[in-house]
């Protein structure tokens, strides 16, 4: 089976079956088009992932070598209810599978963009928030801290429950440590969430990550994409066109997403994550809230008893 690894023997009969049914991937994000890889009824459900060797980073190249590894070294250490579960890995000659817990409901980003979901109610959105935050907080407070570097809503995977877990952290970097403020490196992520002092300078801290958290926010806020060509050139970069409205309290409630029912929310609830989404995308990265801080924010704002039933 070449080099692999698993975390129990429950997953390795499986994986070589798994390795010839999944289709390629053309970028590690795009988790929604792998093949769903079942196991037996007396084991775990995974997922499994071939990747391309020619997969690249969206804003830089960046070898499947670099991403594959980077991955399984984050996500095979690193332990959280809010993290994806890295079941295990396997290269054999120039095929790579990379094995992960099963997320029922796909990412965040397919739900809020399909045209034929439905819409996901408020109480829903602010637990997907929480959750993401509380991975985000988990990794910058971890021992040796850990820079996300690629938080978007198709990172962000749904259990059956609608709680949010991390994945993908190919692109994931060590952070500062000591004396350190920043570490240097190149410029890697996606456009619309990537902080622009990152883009401008490559220097990366843990406030990198809170600025593209705030694009995220909005988004479950507004129901828009970070980045849509589609829209006029004034709203296409969502963080830009927004940012102005959201200290205003009647300004934002025109922003919201308009698929949301108006019995579904309480507006001041609406006006404190708009709030929250503008401190997160501060230009100043000092003055941005820490994760930790954020899901201090977000806790008040859970609505466990509107939650829609389990699909």
């Amino acid at each position: 089976m070449g080099n692999c690894w698993f975390r129990g023997s429950s997953y390795i009969n499986r994986v070589s079956t798994a390795k010839s049914e999944t289709p390629k991937i053309q970028s590690p994000s795009e988790r929604d088009r792998s093949d769903e890889s079942r196991l037996p009824s007396n084991a775990r459900e995974v997922e499994a992932m071939r990747l391309d060797s020619a997969a690249r980073n969206p804003l830089t190249a960046f070898s499947f070598e670099e991403l594959r590894k980077a991955e399984v070294i984050f996500l095979g250490h690193l332990s959280h209810p809010n993290l994806v579960k890295l079941a295990g890995y396997c290269c054999e000659g120039e095929h790579r599978v990379l094995v992960y817990e099963y997320m029922p409901l796909g990412s965040v980003e397919s739900h809020l963009f399909s045209r034929v979901m439905a819409p996901l109610a408020w109480a829903t959105r602010m637990k997907i928030a929480l959750g993401a935050a509380r991975g985000l907080a988990f990794l910058h407070e971890a021992e040796k801290p850990v820079i996300y570097r690629d938080f978007k809503t198709s990172n962000i995977l749904l259990d059956h429950d609608f709680n949010a877990k991390l994945s993908d952290f190919g692109l994931a970097k060590d952070g500062p440590v000591g004396d350190m403020s920043h570490v240097s490196t190149r410029i890697m992520g996606t456009y619309g969430y990537a902080a622009p002092e990152y883009i401008m300078t490559g220097h990366l801290t843990v406030m990198s990550d809170v600025y593209s958290y705030g694009v995220v926010l909005l988004e479950l806020v507004t129901g828009r994409k970070s980045l849509d060509k589609s829209r006029p050139v004034r709203e296409q970069t969502l963080a830009d066109w927004a940012l102005p409205m959201l200290t205003h309290k009647k300004k934002v409630l025109g922003i919201l997403d308009p698929r949301l029912d108006s019995d579904d929310y309480p507006v001041r609830f609406v006006q404190k994550a708009a709030m929250l989404a503008y401190h997160c995308l501060s230009s100043n990265p000092k003055a941005r809230p820490l994760m930790r801080d954020i899901v201090a924010s977000l806790e008040p704002l859970q609505q466990p008893e509107l939650m829609p039933a389990n699909v």
